[in-house]
């Protein structure tokens, strides 16, 4: 099996590389040129949500025909930095030093400007259901991955400069997020500063991040408010264990990898603030996880009441869950059975994976931030904890 997953990760990192870690995302259809040219159409939101689900949901890729260009996504750069300092756990080479480096001066140069913190979003326009994003418009998620990766890239480089990154992130997180507070005073963090919304897994990583710098600084502000956080999602907890994605009536959905998210974030909030008042939330959640979202067959199913469409950030984020769990391990027969498949079946010949799996088609798409270095990451996940 390790020789299958190191093989896969070969050809995967190569056509990264041979990238230089930029490319298309599900999400960038509003960098369109053509799009653009029409202000009475871009400024439309309605225009901007069908433009972008267009360009999501066709199987061609119409980007180069509408002026979209490849680009650098700032989460895509933490993923592969986490990554690769997995890979550097894994055989110490210089080559991979040098990659850390160069994804770590990336990151510098991608951060958002004039926040109160060091912070990261997309490199493009985004309309939600709830809001709309600019490009580079800072998020907690984006931010939480980034910051996760600068301090597993100070635990191999020594640059202090990486934590005081990590640090600044943790007052982005607390100054410039909105607060939506229950009535016990606990709260979630907003998506953005430009937002309202309630999203758990959102709110669960930025306290993730906070929990992680208490445990390096002892700053008693960041476990607090994290703890506070943490106590809003789990209230929101479902009794079968399981999330709704966010608060608003149209996000009632559960699904696979937000789910993943879910947990990790718990489970690191648990590690790092030794605070175990969570440990029965967090177990429901995995008990409903592992058995609800992979089938016998080792497909990772999307939604909890449907398998299509198979989305590649799914059999990524498995591994990832299991490895913050602790659990890696213990269910290797079903990890190795969802890689297979996915190897199997989302990943072409050239290296990358494919962005979604239907019943009849297959959106082959090679997206960078969504398949690409979510898989590069859960890989190299899986050899260095299968070590």
């Amino acid at each position: 099996m390790s020789t299958t997953i190191r093989k896969s990760l070969i050809l995967l990192e190569e056509y990264c590389r041979n990238e230089k870690y930029k490319g298309y995302d599900p999400y960038d259809g509003l960098n369109s040129k053509l799009f653009n040219a029409i202000p009475f159409i871009s400024n439309c939101r309605v225009a901007r949500l069908v433009w972008i689900q267009f360009f999501k949901r066709s199987l061609i890729n119409f980007r180069p025909l509408t002026g979209v260009e490849k680009g650098t996504n700032p989460k895509a750069l933490g993923l592969f930095l986490s990554g690769y300092c997995n890979l550097h756990k894994l055989s110490p080479d210089k080559e991979d030093t040098d990659i850390i480096l160069f994804l770590t001066d990336e990151i510098r140069s991608n951060m958002s400007k004039n926040w109160s913190g060091a912070c990261w979003g997309y490199n493009f326009d985004w309309q939600a259901r709830a809001f709309f994003l600019p490009k580079y418009t800072p998020t907690v998620v984006a931010t939480s991955f980034i910051s996760s990766a600068l301090l597993d890239a100070y635990e191999i480089t020594g640059d202090k400069d990486l934590t005081d990154m990590a640090k600044s992130s943790c007052e982005f997180i607390i100054r410039d997020l909105n607060r939506i507070f229950d009535d016990k005073g606990n709260f979630a963090f907003s998506y953005s500063p430009r937002d309202k919304s309630v999203v758990y897994n959102a709110s669960l990583l930025g306290s993730r991040l906070l929990a992680r710098m208490y445990s390096i600084i002892h700053d008693p502000e960041l476990i607090d408010t994290a703890e506070k956080s943490v106590a809003f999602c789990c209230s929101h907890q479902n009794s079968d264990g399981s999330w709704n994605y966010g608060s608003d009536s149209f996000q009632k959905w559960i699904d696979n990898f937000h789910t993943g998210f879910n947990l990790e974030s718990l489970a690191d909030y648990i590690r790092y603030s030794d605070d175990h008042r969570y440990d029965e939330h967090l177990r429901k959640g995995f008990e409903y996880y592992i058995n609800t979202f992979f089938t016998e067959k080792g497909i990772s199913k999307y939604y909890n009441n449907s398998v299509y469409p198979v989305d590649i950030h799914a059999p990524a984020q498995l591994i990832i869950t299991l490895s913050k769990l602790g659990r890696l391990q213990e269910y290797k027969d079903l990890a190795d059975k969802v890689l297979m498949w996915t190897i199997r079946n989302m990943q072409s010949e050239k290296g990358y994976f494919y962005f979604q799996k239907n019943r009849i088609f297959t959106s082959k798409i090679p997206y960078m931030r969504w398949a690409q270095a979510w898989m590069f990451y859960a890989l190299t996940t899986y050899l260095l904890k299968m070590k």
